[in-house]
């Protein structure tokens, strides 16, 4: 069984050194399929809902190899990795699109909090009750991917004390969000946000995963995953989404997986719950110590992942993806991005370094699969 996939970028655009740029009006006005954020030194591209992971490969690669060939042409520019404003100018809001209002609240209200960049994944569930029970698992394991994407460690040039700086800032909207055990309850929570003024829009839920639709809260078709960093290896990002992808077929083979009626804990524990593991695995991602929503076990995050890995790769096989899955044992063992450059901090390194060099090897790897991979596949 293979679900539809497809992923939210934003990446920063910014000069080779690492120093983040404003540039996304002249990049949404002269290439098609890019999208502005609130602050300009961000762009987002979407890709279409796919169900093979080789064609989701080429749809990602391809638009930032074209991304970064238009930023050529308008000066000595890049694309930036990292999910926080690494290297510096947090204290100062670029607005990308002065006029509109949704923008002037989310500077007014939030600020440079939210100039961050992440990846958002949907998964395709048509049905909106089996969706609110895979909702329902992102939420309580969403902890375990942001361990697995960590890629913030730095803000302003220097360390902060997160591996995902950008999970422990960012402003989770409204406040506390139930675990909603139907689509009625989403719909009768959201219209009441609506009329509260906790929510300017249908958008404006921003948590680490929430139901998603062309028509909120009403019409909806794949959850959306949102807490994951930015991660700009491809390969590394398909072996995510397989590890999600795979939860949610295996969620929707065993409805007893669903946390209402598999968790010893009642839905306010487990909420808090919740937002204890988040804030845990955003100072430490995958060596951070997390409580199970199932039992209440303590373990780690990398731990944890590893428990799900079997189950995880036999449904994989299954659906014929377990080599886009297989990847993710590399990343327990190596760590992901944030632990990666802390060990070249640690060792000496300077934050400008660092970011330097990644913007050089993702550039490097990047045309190497869009050269080997992507021409075979497209004509396949």
């Amino acid at each position: 069984m293979l679900l539809s996939k497809g992923f939210e970028i934003e990446i920063y655009t910014g000069t080779p050194a690492g120093e983040i740029v404003g540039l996304s009006d002249r990049i949404v006005a002269g290439l098609p399929g890019f999208v502005r954020e609130p602050d300009s030194r961000n762009v987002e591209y979407t890709t279409a809902p796919l169900y093979d992971y080789d064609r989701l490969l080429c749809a990602l690669v391809r638009p930032r190899m074209h991304l970064r060939s238009y930023l050529q042409h308008l000066g000595n520019y890049t694309l930036v990795p990292g999910s926080t404003l690494s290297l510096g100018s947090s204290d100062r809001f670029y607005r990308s699109d002065p006029s509109n209002p949704y923008h002037e609240y989310i500077e007014r209200t939030y600020g440079t909090r939210v100039v961050t960049a992440s990846v958002h994944m949907n998964i395709g569930v048509a049905d909106p009750e089996q969706l609110m029970r895979a909702y329902r698992l992102a939420r309580v394991e969403a902890p375990l991917y942001l361990a697995l994407s960590a890629s913030s460690p730095f803000l302003d040039g220097r360390a902060t004390g997160y591996h995902s700086t950008r999970w422990g800032l960012f402003p989770q909207t409204p406040a506390r969000v139930p675990l909603f055990v139907s689509h009625q309850h989403y719909i009768d929570w959201t219209e009441e946000q609506l009329v509260l003024g906790t929510m300017q829009n249908v958008r404006h839920l921003w948590l680490s995963a929430r139901p998603n639709g062309d028509c909120r809260p009403y019409k909806l078709n794949r959850l959306e995953l949102r807490i994951c960093d930015l991660v700009v290896d491809p390969i590394a990002l398909l072996a995510i989404a397989a590890l999600l992808e795979a939860r949610v077929v295996q969620l929707l083979g065993e409805p007893d997986l669903d946390p209402l009626t598999a968790s010893k804990f009642d839905a306010d524990a487990i909420l808090d719950l919740i937002a204890a593991n988040e804030q845990a695995v955003a100072r430490d991602s995958l060596d951070a110590d997390l409580q199970h929503w199932q039992d209440g076990r303590y373990l780690s995050a990398r731990d944890w992942i590893a428990e799900l890995y079997p189950q995880a790769a036999e449904i994989a096989r299954q659906g014929g993806y377990l080599c886009f899955l297989s990847p993710l044992k590399k990343l327990l063992r190596e760590g992901n991005a944030a632990q990666r450059w802390l060990h070249q901090y640690a060792s000496g390194s300077a934050p400008q370094a660092i970011v330097a060099g990644a913007i050089r090897n993702a550039e490097q790897h990047e045309r190497e699969l869009e050269s080997k991979l992507c021409p075979q596949l497209m004509a396949a």
